[in-house]
């Protein structure tokens, strides 16, 4: 509720049309088999490079795939991982952040493993991993959940340590309150706003991470459509079918910029004073 009464009084422009952007992103995956009548997966070499027509709206690949067909369902792949990885990294990361920023027992150590694992890029993690455990769908969500949940833990554990100690808290521990009920009602319920911020920019980074996987033929494996891999394919073609690059890329970089847009907005309309608390 809280969140309506502050967008609607302020009507944040960038929470809108990312939104818009996300709905018509969602509407072409969930309901890919209606709006094209071609498998993404099956071959025609009769009809490969074609350019962009009536029958082929965005022109077909080196395979004779219709590439709108792949894009579809690439899209779907992109937000499954995306949405399946914000998932993991909210439920492992929130874990870890509350026991460390509750417990200060053991926080050191908590923290000192986190900063190790945050040393190192979250692509070189997700890239290292992937080429351990193998490309796939599973694989590529596990590699790059584990990549992102550090970041999403130090985030949880600051917000802890800002609210355990506060008047009311104490109240609720002085009432004899237990820490699972402190932890859930009071600590996580006034912590939604940054775990907010930081999942949608995680979601955005999964995206991206998961076509830079595919790109690199660590991530999904083909012929499973996928935004990354098509960018792959389309390399050798760009002079002669410049189209199987175009549409690939273009949705790369609308998903990314909404759900960076949509974070940005969540940001500064949740709690302006966390605008330079996050980084992408």
């Amino acid at each position: 509720m809280l969140f309506l009464k502050r967008y609607k009084k302020y009507e944040h422009p960038y929470i809108t049309a990312s939104i818009i952007i996300l709905i018509f992103l969602v509407f072409l995956s969930l309901f890919a088999p209606v709006l094209t009548d071609y498998s993404p997966v099956r071959n025609n070499a009769r009809n490969r490079l074609q350019p962009p027509s009536r029958e082929h709206l965005l022109g077909t690949d080196q395979f004779g795939r219709d590439i709108f067909t792949r894009i579809l369902y690439g899209i779907r792949t992109s937000m499954q991982v995306g949405l399946a990885v914000v998932l993991l990294t909210v439920i492992f990361g929130g874990v870890v952040g509350v026991a460390a920023g509750y417990y200060s027992q053991i926080d050191r150590v908590v923290m000192r493993i986190l900063d190790a694992m945050m040393a190192f890029p979250g692509i070189i993690i997700a890239i290292s991993l992937a080429a351990i455990w193998g490309a796939g769908k599973l694989n590529i969500i596990l590699a790059l959940s584990f990549a992102y949940f550090p970041k999403m833990a130090r985030i949880v554990r600051s917000s802890v340590i800002s609210i355990k100690d506060l008047d009311y808290v104490d109240s609720a521990r002085a009432a004899g309150a237990k820490d699972s009920r402190i932890i859930v009602k009071y600590i996580l319920k006034n912590s939604a706003s940054p775990i907010m911020v930081q999942a949608t920019f995680n979601f955005a980074l999964a995206i991206l991470d998961e076509a830079a996987l595919s790109f690199l033929g660590v991530g999904i494996m083909p012929p499973a459509p996928s935004l990354g891999a098509m960018v792959t394919d389309a390399r050798t073609y760009m002079v002669v079918a410049p189209w199987m690059i175009l549409a690939p890329g273009i949705m790369i970089v609308l998903a990314v910029l909404s759900l960076n847009l949509l974070g940005d907005g969540l940001r500064d309309l949740l709690d302006p004073h966390l605008k330079n608390t996050f980084q992408k």
